[in-house]
């Protein structure tokens, strides 16, 4: 019996060490596993050039100047978010004012990710000139190539980019032809609408033939940036974009930030809501902070990511049926002056949400306005780029003062929208959703 015990015992014994064996095998593995990813990640991270150099002088007076416009236009027309101006990648200015939620004691810092709206379309449109660089994507192809179903001939990537389409905008139509609101619009709804609701629409107008702002467009182009790479939008931005770049307060999205994400609110400080349209992207979407966009301007600027020739495409205007200095690029608005130079900029306006980003190339400087809290004066931060040299002075002789913004496309200062549809068959108009 004792024996038998003892054999018991040994064999037990014997369990456990094979058994403590595997684990600590285990255990390993996984740490190296995990040491391996994150090695990986590390060796993804792009290392931007350092800052260069800004004289104690021209700093103090854009620094003294960016101050000055904060305390006594910004601030005082209810600002709720953060600016960030910086000369040769080296911040100088930089401030943070009110909560993420109103009232609420949860102050904006420079971690605060907000809305950017429309700024949101320069991400997608450089992640599908990212695509067009790497041999996956013709900007002349048909977006009818990549999904068959799609019925507007003619219709390259370029147009869409460009906003030359000729398509409605989907903050209109979707619910016009009977959407229920009590739902979610996805991507994959704006184009079914579109493609299955043709013939009921009657401001479609010829491809590439005239400058259009529509949201469409770039919805369309986030599903063409799925398609292409079989990754999600979200996923796709975040491996390509903000973790190379190490943008870790930027995110896309999607239901499961509902309840994380920064609020907006109109100029009241009441909550807007979210509404049915606020799960489409590509045209909006990302969160983000002015640091980060400012590593993005950097990114943009050092070519690490996007070769001269693509950011030629980019930069380049593709609407000239109109004289100005405004025109559009692909993903980018811009103004372009006698002598050749350029401000590369985009506005975003969604629900309160407001962003201004704004890129002088020659001088390298940037200015970034976020706010969560409506008020149109964080688009007269372009006012700043006369620190830089003698550009608003030409924009106001060109009346470049903000013109009334339309309901749905309100960061589309070039050209209102017009749509008129086609009476539908089965369902009543319904009023437009006036919150964007």
């Amino acid at each position: 019996m004792s024996f038998i015990r003892k054999t018991i015992l040994y064999l037990c014994l014997l369990l456990v060490f094979i058994l403590l064996f595997y684990f600590i095998y285990n255990q390993h593995k996984k740490a190296d596993g995990q040491l391996k990813n994150d090695l990986n990640e590390t060796e993804n991270i792009l290392k931007l050039p350092q800052p260069g150099f800004v004289s104690a002088y021209d700093s103090t007076k854009i620094h003294n100047a960016c101050l000055k416009w904060f305390d006594t236009v910004l601030k005082p027309a209810g600002f709720n978010g953060g600016i960030l101006v910086a000369k040769n990648n080296k911040v100088i200015f930089e401030a943070y004012t009110g909560t993420g939620h109103i009232p609420g004691n949860d102050t904006i810092t420079y971690k605060t990710p907000m809305h950017i709206a429309s700024v949101s379309k320069t991400f997608t449109a450089m992640a599908v000139l990212k695509l067009v660089q790497d041999g996956k994507l013709q900007l002349d192809d048909e977006f009818s190539k990549y999904f068959p179903a799609f019925n507007f001939p003619g219709v390259t990537i370029r147009c869409l980019l460009s906003h030359r389409s000729g398509l409605p905008n989907y903050n209109y139509y979707m619910e016009t032809f009977g959407w229920d609101k009590s739902r979610f619009v996805s991507n994959k709804d704006v184009f079914d609408y579109l493609v299955n609701h043709k013939a009921e629409m009657a401001d479609i107008t010829a491809p590439n033939t005239h400058f259009s702002y529509c949201n469409t467009n770039f919805a369309l182009l986030a599903l063409l940036i799925e398609k292409i790479t079989g990754e999600s939008y979200a996923e796709f931005l975040r491996n390509t974009f903000f973790i190379p770049l190490q943008m870790k307060d930027t995110y896309v999205f999607t239901l499961a930030d509902t309840l994380t994400a920064t609020p907006s609110y109109n100029w009241r400080g009441k909550i807007e809501p979210f509404n049915f349209l606020d799960q489409v992207y590509g045209d909006k979407n990302i969160y983000t902070t002015p640091q980060d966009l400012l590593i993005w301007d950097r990114a943009l600027k050092s070519k690490l990511i996007f070769t001269d020739t693509t950011l030629l495409e980019a930069y380049s205007p593709y609407s000239n049926e109109k004289p100005g200095i405004r025109n559009y690029g692909l993903g980018w608005r811009m103004y372009i002056f006698p002598d050749g130079n350029k401000i590369v900029y985009h506005n975003g306006w969604w629900h309160g949400s407001n962003a201004a980003f704004i890129r002088l190339l020659k001088e390298n400087a940037t200015i970034i306005v976020i706010g969560n809290k409506f008020t149109r004066t964080v688009y007269h931060a372009r006012a700043l780029t006369s620190l830089f040299g003698n550009y608003y002075k030409l924009e106001d002789e060109e009346q470049l003062e903000e013109p009334k913004i339309s309901n749905i496309n309100p960061d589309s200062v070039i050209i209102k929208p017009k749509l008129n549809f086609k009476k539908p068959t089965t369902k009543k108009g319904i009023n437009v959703n006036k919150s964007n």
